[in-house]
């Protein structure tokens, strides 16, 4: 898919006026008499009465009281997160100009576990040529093959399958977020935004979930120093976060994600125009979108960071913002021993 930019940016450059663009749905001619603003000639041909289970179906349609369900599973359809990779993609040229990269890898898919890279300045540039060359967004090309044979053997049962994918952010300076409110922490930002993503379920700040088993000794990353190096540490378990306020490690969370709820052998529902139990409704779906929720989650990092840049460094331009980026820099380096930015 590509967008039509029609407002907001003129010679390749951002105006700071409301960015305007299109992402044209090519299917769309073939919906536009079941879907159209006007009187639609043929809606009943593909109205909706069987909620499928796990969709917004049912629980929307009781809120807006519609008794087409299709009023509500369109506009749930993870569709719109089109929208959202777009705007990722302004947002991302903005971290840039900080020197702040994004990254995304397919952890798992279904019952089939990867190795991950550890990326870091260093490997970015090879990991990103990998990870762009892999259908799965999975490095490791022997956990790929068993992820699509996965697939494969789930959409020949009729089934769909989840996963779970990592998201990160490199060089980022410690001090965004804050820990003197609640509503200001980046990890809860973050989360919430990663939990925004259509069908996850769950997401971890760095390694949360495993953290919560050990003893605090083998959990908590030890601060080091060195005159030459400065400040430091040697593992980055909290995933970049302490307090509620970035460290100055990678930024990294992984967010899972459960199976798409249309099954082309689909569960038991009831039909909510006869009243009466049937079989859930189909309609058109993937069988895994790990891989393309992985995309999704760098566009809402890198909203989350943008947002969180520009609240601390301020500026009407990106100009400014760099101005006051790179004295918060120095700071950091003269009073902090802080040399990673």
């Amino acid at each position: 898919d590509t967008i039509e930019i029609f407002a907001g940016v003129r010679n390749c450059k951002t105006l700071g006026s409301p960015i305007s663009f299109l992402v044209r749905n090519n299917d769309y001619e073939n919906w536009k008499e079941i879907m159209g603003a006007g009187e639609c000639s043929k809606i009943e041909q593909r109205a909706v009465h069987r909620p499928r289970p796990g969709h917004a179906d049912l629980p929307g349609a009781m809120k807006y009281d519609h008794s087409d369900m299709r009023n509500v599973l369109e506009r749930a359809s993870a569709r719109e997160t089109a929208c959202r990779v777009a705007a990722g993609a302004f947002f991302k040229k903005l971290l840039t100009e900080l020197n702040i990269y994004i990254y995304s890898q397919v952890v798992s898919i279904g019952q089939v576990s990867s190795s991950t890279w550890k990326v870091n300045r260093e490997n970015l540039s090879e990991f990103y040529k990998r990870i762009e060359l892999s259908p799965l967004r999975c490095i490791d090309q022997p956990s790929e093959e068993a992820m699509k044979a996965a697939i494969d053997q789930a959409r020949e049962n009729g089934e769909s399958t989840g996963g779970s994918f990592e998201v990160g952010a490199i060089g980022v300076p410690p001090g965004l977020g804050s820990h003197v409110n609640w509503d200001g922490r980046l990890d809860s930002q973050l989360a919430a935004l990663l939990m925004s993503i259509p069908a996850i379920k769950a997401v971890e700040i760095g390694e949360g979930v495993d953290n919560a088993r050990k003893p605090g000794s083998m959990v908590h990353d030890e601060i080091l120093y060195e005159e030459q190096q400065g400040i430091y540490r040697l593992s980055n378990r909290a995933g970049g976060i302490e307090g509620g306020m970035s460290n100055g490690e990678t930024i990294w969370a992984r967010a899972y994600m459960k199976p798409i709820p249309t099954l082309y052998k689909p569960l038991l529902s009831v039909n909510t125009s006869l009243w009466c139990e049937e079989k859930a409704d189909i309609e058109r779906s993937d069988i895994c979108a790990v891989p393309a929720a992985a995309v999704v989650g760098e566009a809402m990092l890198a909203y989350g960071l943008a947002l969180a840049v520009t609240q601390k460094f301020g500026g009407d331009s990106i100009d400014q913002l760099k101005e006051s980026f790179d004295v918060y820099r120095d700071y950091l380096r003269k009073v902090w021993k802080w040399t990673k930015i």
